[in-house]
């Protein structure tokens, strides 16, 4: 009889569908071909200025909002044309990605991956150089910066995206004999809107990328400061078979963007990395209308940091100053997760404050075109470079900190500004509490036998919770 049939259970079958492994970081050795290689990309570059247009349904928009993108480096140099949309274009832009959704939801997730695995070839081989070369000439970033991020970092994330996407379409229900049970992965009833910030081109990439591997359209809106470089990762997807309408290209005015896709009754996600007031905004602006939405909003958002390094007294001197140094001051500092405030106990702090102004003095500010020998260039653009000085002006003026060393700034030619390190005798300062995205290091100096305290002082300090890191060998 049917009730006394045994109920086997069965699990389909897991395994990984493709294996993938961590781009090799290139090392551009003179004398070696990728080194040939990205020298032309930039000598390409040299003193040109590229039409980036928006782009919607497939079709190029210009709009007569139109800005420059100018090399952080060297300011004279227009490295971008480009435009803001409309609002108007905005919603024409979200009808566009409606209309593709449905075909694209269909596509078998083997062949969405297909796409981005193709990108993560081409980035990885012949188109290596110039994303590299832009994203060196529009952001600033020195060659192993940029190597780090805008090659490997993003050829990691097609491919294990492209990966964890075949897996999770593997992992099923259970099933019995006389049921079978299947798990369909669709995307968002809806569009996505992806904004990505300056200072990783990988970021634009996958805050794009994701949602559209997963089925998803996507409202892209870049960086101002990365539009030469997101630009070309956007052209790579489409030259590796994306359809035209999954993502548009939709280059615009911060505030006019937010409103338009956040008013719209087919917003469906947020996929978002900047800072804290513009993803409150955001978040409140989807609050306020969420009564119009045809579903409930994903919102996924990383904001800003205030990386803190604590120094045990039992810490290895140089790796806790090499590695501080490399965190405060590679690009800039302009990371969420730069280190800007270290904790140094009382008895390492003259042989830790020595080693820090020794190698703060080896290191090397410039244009990181011309010199590979480069540890940092330019900050971003003249408003970072005035927030910035303001910081150092508040470090010169107030009674509790002094400065150690560094802290000038020109911008005649590029947004320089040199690695500045202070130290202070209030932990609750401004520059302990506040994000900066520049590189300014700051150095508390508290008793040994504190240090217990200290890292509660650290934890209500400031409302970030990014990153940290603590250096000690004893556990």
């Amino acid at each position: 009889p049917f009730l006394s049939r045994p109920c086997r259970r069965r699990r389909w079958q897991h395994g990984s569908a493709i294996q993938v492994t961590n781009e090799p970081i290139l090392e551009f050795k003179p004398g070696s071909p990728e080194r040939a290689a990205l020298q032309k990309a930039l000598a390409d570059l040299k003193g040109k200025t590229e039409d980036i247009p928006c782009v919607i349904g497939g079709e190029e928009v210009w709009t007569p909002t139109v800005r420059y993108q100018l090399s952080p480096f060297n300011h004279a140099h227009k490295v971008a044309k480009y435009c803001y949309a409309s609002k108007e274009l905005i919603n024409k832009a979200i009808n566009a990605a409606l209309a593709a959704r449905k075909e694209w939801d269909l596509k078998p997730v083997q062949d969405r991956a297909q796409i981005f695995l193709k990108a993560a070839d081409m980035l990885s081989g012949p188109r290596r150089a110039e994303v590299l070369a832009k994203t060196m000439v529009g952001q600033g970033k020195t060659v192993i910066q940029a190597e780090i991020d805008a090659a490997a970092e993003l050829i990691d994330f097609f491919r294990f995206n492209a990966k964890y996407a075949l897996e999770l379409e593997q992992s099923q229900p259970l099933s019995v004999d006389i049921s079978t049970n299947s798990m369909v992965y669709r995307g968002l009833e809806g569009f996505v809107a992806a904004v990505s910030p300056f200072n990783f081109t990988a970021i634009g990439g996958n805050l794009a990328g994701a949602p559209a591997l997963m089925g998803n359209v996507v409202l892209w809106k870049p960086s101002d400061a990365a539009l030469l470089s997101s630009y070309a990762v956007y052209r790579i997807l489409l030259e590796a078979g994306l359809p035209p309408g999954v993502v548009q290209f939709v280059p615009s005015d911060g505030p006019d963007f937010g409103d338009a896709v956040t008013s719209s009754e087919h917003f469906c996600g947020l996929n978002f990395t900047g800072s804290v007031p513009t993803f409150k905004r955001l978040w409140k602006q989807v609050s306020d209308n969420l009564d119009r939405y045809r579903n409930f909003p994903r919102l996924a958002g990383e904001c800003g940091g205030k990386n803190f390094h604590v120094v045990h007294s039992s810490a290895d001197v140089g790796s806790a100053v090499n590695g501080t140094l490399r965190s405060a001051f590679e690009f800039g500092g302009q990371k969420c997760s730069a280190c800007s405030r270290l904790y140094a106990p009382a008895s390492l702090w003259p042989h830790i404050k020595e080693k820090l102004l020794e190698e703060h003095g080896k290191i090397k500010v410039g244009d990181p075109t011309q010199d590979f020998g480069t540890f940092f260039s330019a900050v971003i653009d003249a408003k970072s470079f005035a927030r910035i000085r303001g910081w150092l002006q508040h470090a010169r003026s107030s009674p509790s900190l002094t400065v150690l060393a560094g802290g000038g700034c020109d911008d005649s030619v590029g947004y320089f500004v040199e690695p500045c390190i202070v130290e202070s005798t209030d932990p609750r300062d401004p520059i302990m509490r506040e994000e900066i995205f520049g590189p300014i290091l700051t150095v508390f100096v508290y008793p040994d036998n504190r240090y217990s305290e200290v890292l509660e002082l650290i934890d209500t300090t400031t409302p970030y919770g990014l990153t940290g890191a603590i250096f000690a060998r004893e556990k």
